[in-house]
């Protein structure tokens, strides 16, 4: 074991959280090493938010090919290239993770390759791929190990029957049946690619909704668009048993009627993400976790002095630009600079199927909880020109402002290019802006982004084109 240089900083994960913060802070002037067992940027570039976007694009481009006669244009038979959808997918993540190379190297950032855990002397020690131990000393060292597929106790992953969202990207064939366990984000975006090139998908979701963490109408309009496209949906169930030994799996499922069983080739087990703790050395330093979370403050100080945790390992949202957010924070204060602390209430929620779902602030029902007296507008797509002739009528925008002061408490939007949308409520709610503010700002026509007017129209009385 030999012990080599000192840092400012040390990076363990290079995920959206880990890459951005070392950047940062080689920005301001740091000495920065990332320390990476596997490829530089994370889950997200390799294997989540990416390469997932890849495979959804390939399934819309697909889709838009199947109803090419709708648009006046005749295409003969066409049929998906599995396989080529999974290479273009894994090249495309293959060039993101390069492009962290280049930054890295523009950024004078020192890539350790191996394991990292800290020691009880503040150190962090690396093992390499052949065994090796190295000790590296830093003044500040931040966590940002990320997550990974969380496994339940009678959904066990075996990467062939029963396989988590890292299996679903590089299956060697389509399969002809999905059982997709789970609706959040993951679950119904497999959902619909799977189901969008031909597999038949049964979602089974333990809530009364899918997408269960959004607003209840967009919920509804998600589960009659999916119903629409030929995607069995079971909710209030729940899988507790698999049996895996026939040529197909036997799923039981538990519902409020009894149990019903479903054979399908594969089961996708889409229940959420769990943190990346293990072997870390936080036990070394006493550092103190929570519910399998790294307990932090504002700036992502733990309580141990020079140690920072950020990401899906501290209680936050687990979303990569929460991450990249906390990690900018964190390096701007350990530079000394007076960063404005993150809002959680302001933190986007983007999910990339079709229809996409975008949402931002208090959902309809948290809002009254809160105490708020309310003023909700909805415009649906149908009333849309650009929604009309791009052939996208499916889904709204709805939006909620606070009836005292208008301000602008949460938007709620799904439909074509949403994601695109979420931004301008975001920076208005930044900003301070009123639902009036909203309706006086002209808006493009014809877009599908001038809906978030017409439904803040809508929400004081004034909405034209309903």
């Amino acid at each position: 074991m030999s012990s080599q240089q000192q840092y400012d900083l040390i990076v363990i994960g290079s995920g959206p959280g880990g890459y951005v913060a070392a950047i940062r802070a080689s920005q301001l002037g740091m000495k920065v090493a990332v320390i990476e067992k596997e490829e530089l940027g994370g889950i997200c570039l390799n294997w989540g938010c990416i390469p997932t976007k890849a495979l959804l694009k390939s399934a819309q481009v697909f889709e838009y090919i199947q109803h090419a006669n709708d648009y006046g244009i005749n295409v003969q038979n066409p049929t998906a290239d599995f396989k080529s959808m999974i290479k273009r997918s894994r090249d495309v993540a293959g060039g993101m993770s390069k492009g962290i190379q280049f930054l890295f190297r523009k950024n004078k950032i020192e890539h350790i390759s191996g394991f990292g855990s800290l020691t009880k002397d503040k150190k962090v020690e690396v093992t390499d791929a052949n065994g090796k131990k190295t000790q590296y000393t830093a003044k500040h060292i931040i966590l940002a190990t990320g997550g990974r597929a969380r496994e339940l106790p009678n959904l066990k992953i075996d990467e062939q029957r029963i396989i988590g969202y890292r299996q679903a990207m590089f299956l060697d064939k389509q399969p002809e049946t999905m059982v997709v366990v789970g609706s959040g984000a993951i679950g119904v975006e497999f959902a619909y690619f799977y189901n969008a090139i031909g597999t038949k998908v049964t979602i089974v979701e333990y809530m009364p909704n899918i997408v269960p963490v959004e607003d209840e109408e967009i919920s509804k309009q998600l589960e009659k668009s999916y119903k629409k496209a030929g995607i069995n949906i079971i909710t209030n169930a729940e899988v507790t048993k698999v049996d895996t030994k026939g040529k197909k799996n036997k799923v039981t499922i538990k519902t409020a009627k009894g149990e019903e069983n479903i054979e399908c080739d594969v089961v996708l087990s889409a229940v959420g993400v769990t943190t990346n703790l293990e072997g870390l050395g936080l036990e070394n330093l006493n550092i103190k976790t929570d519910k399998g979370k790294v307990i932090v403050d504002e700036y992502y100080r733990t309580n141990v002095e020079g140690i920072y945790a950020i990401g899906d390992i501290t209680p936050g949202q687990a979303l990569a630009h929460v991450a990249s957010a906390e990690g900018i924070i964190c390096v701007e204060k350990i530079a000394g600079h007076h960063p404005e602390p993150l809002d959680y209430n302001n933190i986007p929620g983007c999910t990339y199927c079709q229809p996409e779902i975008a949402s931002v602030g208090y959902t309809e029902k948290k809002a009254i909880e809160a105490g708020y007296e309310i003023k909700v507008g909805k415009f649906p797509f149908s009333a849309s020109g650009k929604a009309s002739a791009g052939g996208v009528k499916d889904g709204f925008v709805k939006v909620i402002f606070d009836a005292k002061y208008g301000e602008f408490l949460g938007a709620h939007m799904i439909g074509a290019n949403v994601t695109e949308m979420i931004a301008e409520v975001i920076v208005a709610r930044k900003l301070e802006t009123t639902g009036h503010e909203i309706i006086k700002a002209v808006h493009p026509h014809p877009t599908m982004s001038e809906a978030v007017m017409e439904a803040a129209a809508a929400a004081y009385g004034e909405v034209i084109h309903l």
